[in-house]
């Protein structure tokens, strides 16, 4: 393959990238919320997009990984730029990587700031549901023959002075 018809390829590529990492951004900013505001249904069909989306990245990545393979270069990040520099020797692709490098790591801590979400919601619910079921069971004391036995319910003791 050509130097030139390499540049063209990788620039597609990244120009698909940067494309499918904007919209994955959207995506996760409408996730957040609904997050916000328990809006399940919503958020499933927003997940589904979500993971549609991922998908599209992960096949330019691929394509990505099998140009660099092609062309004889490791599938790493010091490969690509090897690649880059090899293909692209005037640099007219790496304003077009740096954006997509900027919108991964945007993408990146959306997702973080989603997932957080999520983690803070799940730990309250199990809290509520600890202590809906924490509730219900019965106190246990030590009885009066030296064992642990559970403490009546609706028991009355009287005493006298």
């Amino acid at each position: 393959m050509e130097p030139a018809q390499c540049r063209e390829q990788l620039g597609r590529l990244i120009s698909d990238e940067g494309r499918a990492l904007n919209e994955l951004s959207v995506l996760l900013e409408r996730e957040h919320g609904y997050l916000e505001s328990n809006d399940v249904v919503s958020l499933e069909g927003a997940t589904r997009e979500r993971q549609r989306c991922v998908a599209r990245i992960f096949r330019v990545d691929e394509e990505r990984r099998l140009l660099c393979r092609d062309l004889g270069y490791s599938l790493d990040l010091p490969g690509l730029e090897k690649m880059l520099s090899w293909c692209d020797p005037k640099g007219t692709l790496g304003s077009g990587w740096a954006e997509c490098s900027a919108a991964a790591a945007k993408c990146r801590q959306l997702n973080d700031r989603n997932g957080a979400l999520v983690g803070a919601r799940l730990k309250h619910v199990q809290a509520r549901l600890g202590t809906l079921i924490d509730s219900r069971r019965e106190a246990v004391t030590y009885g009066p023959r030296g064992a642990y036995a559970q403490a009546p319910a609706g028991r009355v003791v009287a005493t006298e002075a």
